[in-house]
């Protein structure tokens, strides 16, 4: 929200008040509080009316320091709030000279200066950002609407990213960004995932904890400094010092919480009926024969909304038209080996028989007078399942505890974007602010169902609303996305905001959902959509099946689901690190590349882990244009080696995609290329790129759970390669490339098409290369 009209007027019935002095300092052990008037004391009477800002410094845990600012105490202040994880710091001191107070957490500092006024983060002896003169304010409107705000200051040629799922410019500067849930498509400046979050390219992040409507100008009203402002009394903040983003999204995910890791199946390809297509029983047993009989891997089938009747959602209940036996319909395709998944939303349609019951045991929102909120806009009449009633929030998982021992496996927990202001919850809860936050409760009442019941680590949604620290609950895909390859790419940009929002997964609709796909579009969507994440076949309006298309389109899904399928050890490995530290697996490319000023506009490739680089075909003609970062990059597909930096221009058919390999990295490819639940550790392949002299190069392997099953450490000293593994497993090695080996101690050497292939005798190789 934009207070001033350009450098010197303010917007019409704005009233400003800007802290202008640390006039007074109360100093704890570990943390400060600063009185701020907004005008200089010069003598008594200036103490006199006007604002006082109190402003809050203290750390919640190393290299991170939390600001509070506030107007007025006495409000009262309603929740819901940010669940935060870190609690205390054993690292945080205080010190004050004649000129500034300084809050030391970690290496990062908070310097307030007594006299001009400003708050200065430092890190590493340098200026991480400031909250400089006029950077911190109460606004007073005409309206009689008051906003507190905190600007912090940008240097020349840094960048700003994240704030959730963006389908706008990937660098948010220039951007009015606000994080309001909105169901706007991937077409606009709308989101379904707004996050109060963003980092950028000189070492930092900033949370603001605060889960209703927060309104960022970045580099917008001062295109200088990034401005969050929030209605109300007070605003806080954290600044999280990384010094590298991947370190910095470590710290805030540990702050709001970790990815959990979902399981190994849900890696695999998802297949759905789409929405309003026709299908029944006997149609979606025709798409998965047809799969079976075109050697077409499939792994998940996904029930859309049509799997009840229709004006009845959600009652949960079978349509008995088109599905007349549910429970012996999934038995027989879990037999098949496939996992279930269904449709849901939070909303209860009237026609439903559990609208009267939610009515009558006060378990949907209510309008401030106790009537039910109904609204048409979706299901006619449909109320909203009160997720802050612990009885509400019993009920809802019980209609799902039902299904889950039917058969079902996960969830699609589609919406939760339309939710009302002039509401009522039933924990008092302010319903503004829950707007934002309903999701989170939504998802997670979802997500603790499946934990329940299925186990620990078997718990996988579909979630498509978010906001900070849903990444908690996986897996999340973009939203409804038209079938384009304009759609394609801003469908990137959003996933590649995301997963620099604490986001560890990500997925998007093969072909795109709104509309038929022109079949070049679905086969170049197929290689995008297997090279990422999580991967599901969805459409609006027509089927996702390849052969309704082409019959290339059921090659080209053959050859990337096998792929993705053999590649599941290395993916496997990045979820279990993604759960761990809260870097995404799917990457932009400044997150691994934070110091190659080429890699801080790229929104049309990612990398993969850290290394495996994908840059999806955006065109008819498979033309591409990518960028390679320093050193010997390889062709995953071909073996052949592009030396960086610089720009590559491409041609690919439908049957290949610029898929990279690091240098110095390791690439662990299963021997199964069926299914993506397999014990990785056996009898894979361990794949070596261009070693480095003196730089180990590791793999780690899990089990199903995300267990150590086994590490590779391959270390090259000239033209020797020393080899360890650790755990057990059955493996290979295979030397990418056309080095060729003079002796192997510890094994047995075979000279192939793509490199030297090496069977182990012992636990250790040593290669001496000619």
């Amino acid at each position: 929200m934009k207070f001033t009209d350009g450098n010197w007027m303010m917007q019409k019935g704005v009233r400003a008040h800007y802290a202008a002095e640390a006039y007074d300092i109360e100093v704890q052990p570990d943390s400060l509080k600063i009185f701020a008037p907004t005008r200089q004391i010069r003598h008594r009477g200036d103490t006199l009316e006007g604002p006082l800002l109190t402003l809050d410094v203290s750390s919640p845990m190393a290299d991170v320091i939390r600001v509070r600012i506030t107007n007025f105490t006495g409000e009262r202040v309603k929740g819901p709030k940010f669940p935060i994880y870190a609690n205390g710091s054993l690292d945080v001191s205080v010190s004050l000279t004649e000129d500034f107070v300084s809050l030391q957490s970690g290496g990062l500092y908070a310097r307030i200066s007594k006299k001009a006024w400003g708050i200065e983060f430092i890190a590493d002896g340098k200026l991480v950002t400031r909250s400089p003169d006029r950077g911190i304010a109460t606004m007073s409107l005409q309206d009689d609407s008051v906003y507190v705000l905190n600007q912090l200051t940008l240097g020349v040629g840094e960048c700003v990213y994240g704030l959730g799922e963006r389908f706008t410019s990937f660098v948010k500067n220039g951007q009015v960004v606000e994080t309001w849930n909105k169901d706007g498509g991937t077409g606009s400046d709308q989101a379904y995932k707004g996050v109060p979050f963003y980092l950028t390219n000189r070492g930092y992040g900033v949370f603001v904890n605060h889960p209703g409507d927060v309104s960022f100008e970045v580099a917008s009203e001062k295109v200088s400094r990034v401005q969050f402002s929030v209605p109300g009394q007070s605003i806080e903040y954290f600044v999280i010092y990384g010094p590298s983003p991947r370190e910095v999204l470590e710290k805030y995910t540990t702050l709001t919480g970790k990815p959990a890791l979902p399981p190994a199946w849900s890696f695999g390809l998802w297949l759905t009926t789409s929405f309003t297509t026709s299908y029944d029983e006997q149609t979606c047993t025709e798409f998965i024969q047809g799969m079976a009989d075109r050697d077409l891997p499939l792994h998940v089938f996904h029930f859309d909304c049509f799997w009840m009747r229709e004006f009845n959602w959600c009652d949960f209940r079978w349509d008995a038209r088109t599905f007349p036996d549910p429970a012996a319909m999934l038995k027989r395709l879990k037999e098949r080996g496939l996992k279930i998944c269904v449709w849901i939303n939070p909303y209860i349609g009237q026609r439903s028989h559990l609208f009267q019951e939610g009515m009558e045991n006060g378990y949907l929102l209510k309008k401030p007078n106790g009537d039910v909120w109904q609204t048409d806009q979706w299901q006619p009449g449909m109320g909203i399942v009160d997720f802050t009633n612990e009885e509400a929030t019993a009920w809802y998982c019980k209609q799902l505890r039902q299904l889950v021992e039917m058969g079902v496996d996960s969830f699609k927990t589609d919406f939760g974007e339309r939710i009302p202001t002039n509401v009522v919850y039933s924990d008092g809860s302010d319903p503004v602010k829950m707007h934002n936050f309903y999701p989170y409760l939504y998802n997670q009442a979802v997500f603790n169902v499946l934990k329940e019941m299925r186990g620990d680590g078997e718990a996988a949604l579909f979630a498509r609303s978010a906001t900070a620290g849903c990444q908690q609950f996986p897996v999340h895909w973009g939203g409804d996305c038209y079938s384009s390859f304009e759609s394609m790419a801003e469908s990137l940009r959003g996933g590649l905001s995301l997963c620099l929002s604490g986001f560890g997964y990500w997925s998007h609709d093969i072909g795109g959902f709104e509309g038929t796909p022109p079949v070049e579009v679905y086969k170049r969507w197929i290689a995008f959509g297997l090279l990422s994440s999580h991967s599901r076949l969805h459409g609006s309006s027509s089927y996702r099946v390849p052969w309704v298309y082409d019959t290339e389109a059921v090659d080209v899904l053959r050859f990337f689901t096998k792929l993705k399928c053999r590649l599941m050890p290395y993916l496997f490995s990045k979820a279990v690190e993604a759960s761990k530290t809260g870097v995404p697996m799917m990457r932009a490319m400044m997150l691994e590349f934070p110091n190659d000023r080429a890699c801080d506009y790229l929104d049309r490739q990612y990398l993969l882990g850290e290394s495996l680089m994908v840059a999806p075909v955006l065109s008819a003609d498979g033309q591409v244009d990518y960028y390679v970062p320093e050193g010997k990059w390889t062709k995953f597909l071909t073996g052949e080696v592009i030396q960086g930096p610089q720009w590559v221009h491409d041609t690919h058919g439908f049957l290949s995609a610029p898929l990279l390999v690091r240098p110095n990295s390791i690439i662990a490819v299963g021997s199964h290329d069926s299914r993506p639940d397999y014990e990785f550790a056996e009898e894979v392949t361990l794949r070596v790129y261009q070693l480095m002299d003196g730089i180990p190069a590791k793999a780690n392997l899990p089990d199903l759970k995300g267990r150590h099953a086994l590490t590779v450490t391959a270390t090259r000293n000239e033209k020797k390669i020393d080899v360890n593994v650790d755990g057990k497993g059955s493996w290979k090695l295979m030397l990418v490339g056309d080095e060729k080996v003079s002796s192997v101690s510890g094994g047995s050497a075979t000279l192939t098409e793509q490199g030297t292939l090496i069977v182990p005798s012992h636990d250790s190789l040593h290669i001496v290369l000619a």
